[in-house]
């Protein structure tokens, strides 16, 4: 067996392994790797294994450097996960040795975000989950499946006149304002518009983009999903506060998973929560069952359970209550900058 660097010639044999492995995620398709260099421009180690002409594993690394700060290899960041796939512990062991050669040779720092838990000197930094939700085969099922409160919920905006629109790129600039001016309000910079551009421009068909409007048309909620062959995850997903009352969060939420079930995806993916908080019940409300992620240090680093939970929390809200403050114009022009150097 031989691990080597994939190049761009290597990307069909990539995402075929990917989206044929049983725990592939969209997140490590050879896409993303394309969207980061294009919007941010950070480089990338995307190292694969191969017995004889055989692919047998993959790990995705992008070199995450922010000034004055130093380099970081992370599997992945601006996502809940990538971290290794493999045909066997072995080769999987093998690649997470290969990295954490590369991060001492070059005194970089590592992170690897996995979805699975890792037999490996590194130490887990993170108490997070993803929320998943086994899918029926039609929406049909799914609807019927649903409490009679949370069936309620999904039927009152479309009571009330509001729609959905379901597409690709077209979609983008209604999404941004939506997303932009939500991520504000949240006391949190938010990704470029040409971030989006270029996600949804390297996954084509495994991406798709809606947007809810109120009954005059304006855009209420929107959000973005990813693809894998069974798997639909939705990395950004934004309702605005002053609509609320119209619950076009539902409407959004119903739209992503009708398209899934009706289309022969077995699960969805609703994204990192923290047990017991508002996201987490959002998700739960919807027959989403939590998994832990496994996001590994290197050099290791020891947490307590406290530490892993407050350790951000301080500095965090100091920065939300300042941003939430900025104007929106102004807000739309630093998050960009800020964001390219925040992996989360």
């Amino acid at each position: 067996m031989q691990i080597r660097t994939a190049t761009e010639n290597d990307q069909p044999a990539w995402d075929n392994y990917v989206l044929n492995h049983p725990k592939g995620l969209a997140y490590q398709l050879f896409a993303w790797k394309r969207a980061v260099k294009k919007a941010y421009g950070h480089d990338a180690h995307y190292l694969l294994a191969e017995d004889g002409s055989e692919l047998c594993g993959i790990l995705p690394l992008i070199d995450f450097r922010i000034p004055f700060f130093g380099s970081s290899l992370i599997s992945l960041p601006y996502c809940d996960a990538g971290g290794v796939l493999a045909d066997s512990p072995e080769i999987a062991r093998e690649l997470l040795k290969n990295t954490t050669s590369v991060a001492e040779e070059s005194g970089s720092k590592c992170q690897i975000r996995s979805t699975v838990a890792i037999e490996s000197e590194l130490s887990n930094s993170i108490n997070k989950v993803r929320m998943l939700l086994e899918l029926p085969t039609d929406s049909k099922q799914l609807q019927a499946g649903l409490k009679a409160k949370l069936r309620s919920q999904v039927k009152k905006p479309i009571r009330d006149g509001l729609t959905a629109n379901f597409g690709g790129a077209e979609l983008l600039t209604q999404f941004y304002k939506v997303f932009s001016e939500n991520m504000r309000d949240l006391g949190s910079p938010v990704h470029s518009f040409r971030w989006f551009e270029a996600v949804v421009a390297a996954y084509g068909e495994h991406c798709r983009v809606a947007v809810v409007y109120t009954t005059e048309g304006i855009p209420a909620a929107a959000g973005v999903v990813l693809l894998h062959k069974n798997t639909v995850c939705i990395p950004w997903a934004s309702a605005l506060r002053k609509y609320n009352r119209l619950n076009p969060n539902m409407l959004l939420y119903w739209t992503f998973l009708t398209f899934s079930a009706d289309n022969g995806y077995r699960c969805f993916d609703f994204g990192r929560s923290t047990p017991g908080e508002g996201t987490y019940r959002f998700k739960e409300q919807w027959g989403a069952k939590p998994h832990p992620l496994h996001w590994y240090d290197y050099p290791s680093i020891e947490y307590s359970p406290d530490e892993q939970s407050t350790r951000p929390a301080t500095v965090r809200q100091f920065v939300e209550s300042i941003w939430q403050k900025i104007p929106l114009g102004l807000a739309n022009s630093l998050g960009p900058r800020l964001r390219k150097y925040i992996s989360l």
